[in-house]
């Protein structure tokens, strides 16, 4: 019996699904696309000019081949970086002010590279945007066509003040606008002289000088930051203190002592009975001490790390160290007792002591501090603005203003009265930062700001290294700086 096999019919395909398929097929690839058309667009406007500036990028040499480096200017339109040509057409980079903005300007040299604005504009300085004409007209010549100008935001007369204010000392004066977060001084010591940075190399890197000469203290040296680091426990304790902070009263007779740990005033000093407000302003370790052992350990961490410690700094450009900050609930009596006055294993940079400070003048504000002002052609054409922008807060406008009345206080009777009486107002703290192993051995730190109606603000911080005492050394050395921005 023959057995007929069956036919089967085809099952038709739904069209719905079918379209539906390749609808979804077809959105995802139109999303992928315009994903990429987004980030080349981004990569185009944001980020080519960081890769293209980048130290490793051949392409650079080319640049130089038919561009003659542009200047690098200050805010005042000084050329503090410019390439001069002799007669036989060689070129030299020259500074016509040698030391005095070596960190910040840094150098340019064949052999062995470049930093500070030299190295982080080295692109805007190697592009042209001269006329098109005129860029025409040199190709065909074989003529290098002159490179864009930079302009920073660094004010010859502040930088100058500044330098002359540390004197023979090492240490670091920066200062800002904490308004706009525009760098308007930066001084480091010990210096070089970037006109003969090929002749000196050797001597400045040999390993038995221990001056380190190329390292900018300003940005990327680490100090104790002694008792202006009293900014920062203050906030904190008014933080967890919201309704009771002015409450607080302590008794200073010069020294605390808990568990087996000891601390004293500094010079064994005795303040007798303070509140919040006059331990700040007399800077009383024993005081500070006594607020430290009541605070939350975590929480002092948390404050520490939204004021940008144990992080990078949001700089434009600059080469910046971390600050560290180690503190924590399970933290020793004597690791809190010491890092509530700024000493422990507490380090922060000068610039980032200035950040905090400017963010206290601006209201709990921290501008992004910024070197770069914006670059022109050789005719002076505008080609590119470096708006200033903000970070965002670092405190409350309320705890801001808190701040604010005892760096005031601390500038007319405290600490810093060397600041009183001046045709401007003056806000700050003063530090004396113990370091190494020898007793008393202490760098001297200010960090303020001033204010007068006619002018922005600025704000500066200071350290003058193995100098002592912050009221001593530090404080004049701003008095400097305010004076020849405010005469």
């Amino acid at each position: 019996m023959d057995i007929k096999p069956q036919k089967t019919t085809p099952k038709k395909s739904n069209p719905s699904v079918n379209n539906r398929e390749f609808a979804v097929i077809t959105y995802c690839f139109i999303g992928l696309f315009l994903c990429m058309m987004g980030y080349f667009a981004y990569f185009q406007v944001v980020k080519s000019e960081d890769f293209i500036n980048n130290p490793y990028n051949t392409r650079q040499e080319n640049f130089e081949k038919s561009v003659v480096r542009g200047k690098i200017l200050s805010a005042q339109g000084e050329a503090l970086a410019e390439t001069k040509l002799n007669e036989q057409g060689e070129e030299t980079r020259v500074y016509p002010y040698g030391n005095l903005f070596s960190h910040i300007i840094g150098y340019s040299s064949k052999a062995h590279g470049r930093s500070g604005v030299e190295s982080w504009a080295n692109f805007n300085l190697l592009r042209s945007n001269a006329f098109f004409l005129e860029k025409t007209v040199n190709k065909v010549t074989e003529e290098k066509s002159i490179g864009d100008n930079v302009v920073t935001t660094l004010d010859y007369t502040l930088q100058h003040a500044a330098y002359q204010a540390l004197g023979s000392y090492q240490g670091a004066i920066v200062v800002m606008e904490p308004s706009t977060g525009r760098i308007l001084a930066m001084v480091s010591k010990p210096d070089f002289d970037p006109n003969t940075i090929d002749a000196d190399w050797d001597r400045i890197v040999a390993d038995e000088n221990e001056e380190s000469l190329l390292l900018n203290r300003a940005s990327s040296g680490l100090y104790p930051p002694g008792s202006t680091f009293k900014i920062v426990t203050a906030l904190e304790f008014i933080r967890e203190n919201p309704s009771g902070y002015a409450d607080y009263n302590y008794h200073c007779s010069g020294s605390i002592q808990k568990d087996s740990s000891k601390l004293s005033c500094y010079s064994g000093e005795v303040h007798g009975g303070v509140d919040l407000r006059r331990s700040f302003v007399k800077s009383c370790n024993t005081s500070f001490a006594n607020i430290g052992l009541s605070l939350n350990g975590d929480h002092f961490a948390d404050t520490c790390k939204q004021l940008l410690f144990n992080q990078n700094l949001p700089v434009e450009k600059l080469d910046t160290s971390k600050s560290s900050f180690v503190l924590n609930g399970k933290s020793s009596t004597s690791e809190i007792m010491e890092t509530s006055i700024g000493q422990g294993k507490t380090l922060v940079t000068p610039l980032h002591m200035l950040m905090i400070t400017s963010a206290v003048a601006n209201n709990g504000v921290l501008m992004k501090p910024h070197v770069i002002d914006f670059t022109e052609n050789h005719d002076g054409g505008t080609v590119k603005t470096y708006a200033p922008s903000a970070y965002g807060n670092l405190m409350t406008e309320e705890e801001a203003a808190i701040l604010q009345d005892y760096m005031k206080e601390t500038a007319d009777s405290g600490t810093a009265s060397k600041l009183s009486g001046m045709s401007y107002q003056a806000y700050g703290k003063t530090g004396s930062a113990e370091f190494g192993t020898n007793k008393g051995d202490s760098h001297a730190w200010f960090t303020g700001y001033a204010h007068r109606d006619d002018k922005e603000d600025i704000a500066i911080s200071v350290i003058v290294e193995k100098a002592g005492n912050g009221s001593a050394y530090a404080v004049p050395a701003a008095k400097q700086v305010f004076d020849a921005y405010f005469q």
